[in-house]
C-alpha cells in the first residue's frame, strides 16, 4: 500500500509541473515565422520538386484575400495548381492586434520588393525555382494590381499569368482555372 502511495506522489510532482507549465503558456503569444524564412523554405521545396512558387500577399481583415485562397483550394483546381506551385501565403498590412499575432516579420519589406508597395491585396508574385521573381500581378493597364480576378479582364489576364509561370500546366488545364474564376466572379 505505501509503495502505490510512493507512485501516486511521485508521478502527481512529475507531471503537475509540466500542467502547471502549459497553462502558463495559453496567455502568450505565439509570433509567426519571418517571411525570409517562409519564402527560403518554400524556394528549396520548388527547387526539389521542379515547380515554382506562388507568392501570396493577404492580410485577415482583406475580403478578397479569402475569396482568393477559397478558390485555391477548391478541388477542381487545387491539383492543377499544386502540380506548379508550391503556394505560399504571407500575412501583411494587419491591423491591432492581428499585426502581432498575423503578420510575418519583414513581410512588407518584401511585399515593396517585390512591387506591391501600393497595389492592395491580394497581391501575387510568381518566383523560378531560384527565388527570382518571373511576374507579379501588377499587370493590369497602368501596371495595376489585379487582386482577385473578378471582371473578365482580371480573370483572363490571371489565365495568361498562371499559363506563363506554371512549368506543367498543359493544353486546357488553364481554361479549367479560368472558367472557375468565371462561374465564381462577383456580381
Amino acid at each position: 500500500m505505501k509503495r502505490k502511495y510512493i507512485i501516486r506522489k511521485t508521478v502527481f510532482f512529475l507531471i503537475m509541473p509540466m500542467l502547471v507549465m502549459d497553462y502558463s503558456m495559453l496567455g502568450q503569444t505565439i509570433k509567426p515565422d519571418s517571411a525570409q524564412i517562409i519564402l527560403k523554405a518554400a524556394v528549396t521545396d520548388a527547387q526539389s520538386s521542379n515547380r515554382n512558387v506562388f507568392l501570396i500577399f493577404h492580410a485577415t481583415w482583406c475580403k478578397w484575400c479569402k475569396r482568393l485562397e477559397a478558390a485555391l483550394n477548391d478541388p477542381e483546381i487545387k491539383t492543377l495548381i499544386d502540380k506548379n506551385y508550391v503556394v505560399v501565403m504571407l500575412d501583411v498590412q494587419e491591423r491591432g492586434d492581428k499585426i502581432q499575432t498575423h503578420e510575418n516579420p519583414g513581410g512588407q519589406k518584401l511585399l515593396s520588393d517585390f512591387g506591391g508597395n501600393n497595389a492592395g491585396l491580394p497581391f501575387v508574385v510568381f518566383l523560378n525555382r531560384k527565388g527570382k521573381m518571373i511576374a507579379n500581378s501588377n499587370v493590369m493597364p497602368k501596371k495595376q494590381n489585379i487582386g482577385y480576378p473578378g471582371s473578365k479582364e482580371e480573370i483572363a489576364t490571371f489565365t495568361k499569368l498562371l499559363k506563363k509561370t506554371a512549368p506543367h500546366l498543359i493544353g486546357k488545364q488553364g481554361d479549367v482555372i479560368q472558367k472557375y474564376f468565371e462561374l465564381h466572379a462577383p456580381k
